[in-house]
């Protein structure tokens, strides 16, 4: 008997379970794209997106969104590092949505989008379909396929007319980096470290449409989209839903990227001027300058060629910091070393060199708290080449 009643619970199920997945949108539905403001923290940065259906007659008020990953993933940090990590399309009920958006104090704006009947039911089971489980899971890129990507490229493939990105009034191209940076307090080491790990490749000016790429630029590029060469208008209701209150926020300037990053750069010179005057060297800071500077080396190394992220690609930050410092780090130990280290940190020298000419001419834009630490090592090298060349 227990099977019989187990048997007809499970058929139950998946009948209405089909049913609710092809349930028809009453004419009151509508469908929207919610943006939601920056948080606090560096993974709340760029802002989010999602799909909110409304439909009164049917009592359905439903986000879908395109940004959720699972910590229980087999190996997560290690796909996560490799770009490998699978995100999720979520769902979630509208109210638990937005309060959870208004407890983190984050703005949440509308845009009621301008569809036919028929478009709307497209796009509805474009979603339900997607939310299946073996449907579920993408590959995420932060730049071509994340949250923000989704929400432009469902509503294109849902849509009978092509829809014309039109360019927002005081729209002007800029680089993906500056794009990111535009979102963080360059002050920052969320800042310092996007700036570290990500190549030159993202330093080309991104096209308009590679601009959606951040949830405001949906937003902006959302409400100034056309259907083909017509004048309807893609939007047709744009409202704030909760604007952000405004807050006192603190800043620790004293643990910050500039800070520190400055007064270690001062330390290397003053040991470096000390050890010039009193015609000794310190051991100690160059053996560090190297283990540090190599193993950064070998984490760009890492970034650039054994992962899949696009955007960690042609990274010139190993021009000072350069992996070839952890093999080379015996020579520091020599009193007398080999001829050919003197040679290798001119090469260093000449590194440091064309770093500055990379950064000048725009072919990559380095971080700004770095300044103070790449005059300290200059100087240092310069020291280090003088020192074996008087023994």
């Amino acid at each position: 008997m227990q099977k019989i009643v187990l048997a007809f619970s499970a058929c139950l199920f998946v009948i209405l379970s089909s049913f609710s997945q092809t349930r028809r949108l009453s004419p009151d539905a509508e469908i929207t794209v919610l943006t939601i403001g920056p948080g606090s923290s560096l993974n709340d940065a760029f802002g989010h997106s999602g799909f909110r259906i409304k439909d009164t007659r049917l009592g359905i008020d439903e986000v879908y969104n395109y940004g959720i990953y699972d910590f229980n993933t087999p190996n997560f940090y290690l796909k996560f590092a490799q770009g490998k990590l699978d995100y999720l399309i979520g769902k979630n009920a509208y109210s638990d949505f937005y309060n959870s958006y208004v407890y983190q104090n984050r703005s949440i704006q509308e845009q009621t989008l301008n569809l036919s009947q028929n478009e709307k039911q497209q796009l509805y089971n474009f979603l339900l379909n997607n939310y299946k489980p073996a449907n579920r899971s993408y590959l995420y890129d932060f730049f071509f396929d994340n949250c923000a990507t989704k929400i432009k490229d469902v509503v294109v493939t849902n849509v009978d007319s092509q829809i014309v990105f039109n360019e927002p009034e005081d729209f002007h191209v800029q680089s993906f980096r500056t794009l990111i940076q535009e979102q963080l307090d360059v002050n920052s080491w969320g800042s310092v470290g996007i700036d570290l790990a990500l190549g030159s490749v993202i330093d080309r000016p991104a096209t308009p449409e590679e601009h959606m790429f951040l949830p405001q630029y949906i937003h902006s590029f959302f409400g100034a989209a056309t259907f083909g060469n017509t004048d309807k208008n893609l939007v047709k209701k744009d409202e704030v839903l909760f604007k952000k209150k405004a807050t006192e926020t603190s800043k620790n300037l004293l643990f910050s990227p500039f800070v520190i990053l400055g007064l270690l750069g001062i330390i290397i010179i003053a040991i470096t001027y000390s050890d010039y005057k009193k015609q000794r060297r310190t051991k100690l800071l160059d053996l560090l300058i190297f283990l540090i500077t190599g193993l950064i080396g070998v984490l760009i190394l890492f970034l650039w060629f054994a992962t899949d992220h696009e955007a960690t690609a042609q990274n010139y930050n190993l021009l000072w910091a350069f992996a070839l410092n952890l093999v080379v780090i015996g020579q520091l130990n020599k009193p007398h070393p080999k001829s050919w280290f003197i040679k290798y940190l001119k090469f260093l020298v000449i590194m440091l060199c064309l770093l500055s000419f990379h950064w000048v001419v725009g072919i990559q834009v380095f971080a700004m708290a770095l300044l103070p630490l790449l005059l300290s090592l200059a100087a240092r090298y310069v020291f280090l080449i003088w020192w074996f060349n008087r023994e």
